[in-house]
């Protein structure tokens, strides 16, 4: 074979013209540095080997230690290295070098991060062909390439292709998944896991790493819980009780807004939150919000507003008063209202009439309005809406004297 000559630390080999004697010439590179990685990298950066055109045949070599045959995980007849990633002991200790080696090739070779993209891809698409302890190596190399932000490996590129039926259906996935969030909470945060799902678009799919015949909450939490993620299976368990809450609100709203009859609506309501299981305190949150969110609001027209919201309340305050069944609830609500009159500039002078509203509609008790009054402990607004409603309290005040 004729081309150029490149220099290796114990022979020139002749820059092959196809993939097998790539191949076989990078993995003589491996061998002649005895697996040295800071010696492979420096005689690879000073080789003529035509990575452009075979990037993808370099990346099988560092992973499995020659190319691969067609179709398949395994290498293909020709030379072999025993220094791939999938001969390493499956620890952070043996496979880290390994990430940092390919971040090395790559600041010199960025073209190849494309390849390093496809080979990563399609090995994890097969991850039944390799052994359980190769999947296991494969996971660890994968969260210390994201921990070490190794180029070339963008989220969705791991997780999409993890999500074939058979895959996932054989227990493979959960198994690889697991590995990896282990190894990567080591020296990462469960923000920056979440955040990984989040480019990985998996973020609220958590479950469709479960097998389908375990596909539910508490297998879930049951597999992690064991697995000792348990930050992770909190984060999930919150993560579906506020996917609940927000099924529950936009239901609840299109129903005010196309002025539904009102015992249909707290019957729906009633079987939506026996369904979820939702405390007593988020039905509270979530039925205002509801309602708020069906108010057909006209800018900046304050007076055009207030009556929206009035209107509203007089017209759901039977679903109100369904849950705010007692004291504790009673004072929820009157929170919220306070949050919402202070985080929206157009309802902060009607809090007054709003609690009054609640009042004469035998929502809110007088005793929760003096409690409020007197003692509420959210400091958001209070002081403007104590003065609003100092009238109101007076004469609640007066008549309780009077009696």
């Amino acid at each position: 074979m004729r081309g150029t000559r490149i220099k290796t630390r114990k022979r020139n080999i002749a820059a092959p013209l196809d993939p097998a004697a790539f191949s076989d010439a990078v993995v003589l590179i491996y061998l002649d540095n005895a697996g040295d990685l800071e010696l492979v990298a420096k005689a690879i950066e000073s080789s003529d080997l035509n990575f452009s055109r075979y990037g993808d045949i370099f990346f099988e070599v560092v992973f499995i230690g020659g190319r691969t045959q067609t179709g398949s995980v395994k290498s293909d007849e020709g030379e072999r290295h025993p220094y791939s990633i999938i001969d390493c002991e499956p620890n952070r200790e043996a496979i880290l070098p390994s990430v940092v080696y390919i971040q090395k090739i790559l600041r010199r070779k960025p073209f190849l991060i494309k390849n390093l993209e496809n080979v990563t891809r399609r090995f994890l698409q097969s991850l039944e062909l390799f052994e359980e302890s190769e999947r296991k190596k494969l996971a660890i190399f994968t969260a210390l390439a994201f921990s070490q932000k190794l180029s070339g490996l963008p989220a969705e590129t791991v997780f999409q292709p993890l999500l074939k039926d058979n895959l996932v259906a054989k227990g493979i996935v959960l198994t690889f998944v697991t590995d990896f969030f282990n190894e990567y909470l080591v020296e990462n945060s469960l923000d920056d896991l979440i955040a990984i799902l989040r480019r990985g678009k998996m973020e609220d799919k958590l479950l469709d790493f479960l097998p389908p015949t375990k596909r539910t909450t508490e297998c879930f939490s049951e597999h992690f819980t064991k697995a000792g993620l348990t930050a992770l299976v909190e984060y999930n368990e919150k993560k579906i009780f506020e996917v609940k809450l927000k099924e529950i609100k936009e239901v609840l709203t299109s129903q005010v807004t196309e002025e539904i009859n009102i015992d249909e609506v707290i019957e729906t309501v009633k079987q939506q939150v026996k369904d979820a299981k939702l405390p007593e305190i988020e039905v509270v949150r979530v039925i205002w919000d509801g309602i708020m969110d069906a108010v057909q609001w006209s800018g900046k027209n304050q007076q055009q507003n207030s009556n929206s919201v009035l209107r509203q309340v007089k017209t759901w305050a039977p679903l109100l008063n369904t849950f705010c069944s007692n004291g504790k609830m009673e004072m929820e609500l009157m929170y919220k209202v306070q949050m919402q009159c202070y985080e929206d500039a157009k309802l902060m002078k009607v809090f007054p009439e709003v609690v009054r509203s609640l009042y004469e509609l035998d929502v809110l008790a007088e005793d929760t309005i003096l409690h409020w009054y007197r003692k509420g402990s959210n400091p958001k607004g209070r002081q403007t809406f104590v003065k609003g409603l100092e009238p109101f309290v007076n004469w609640l005040e007066e008549a309780e004297e009077e009696e």
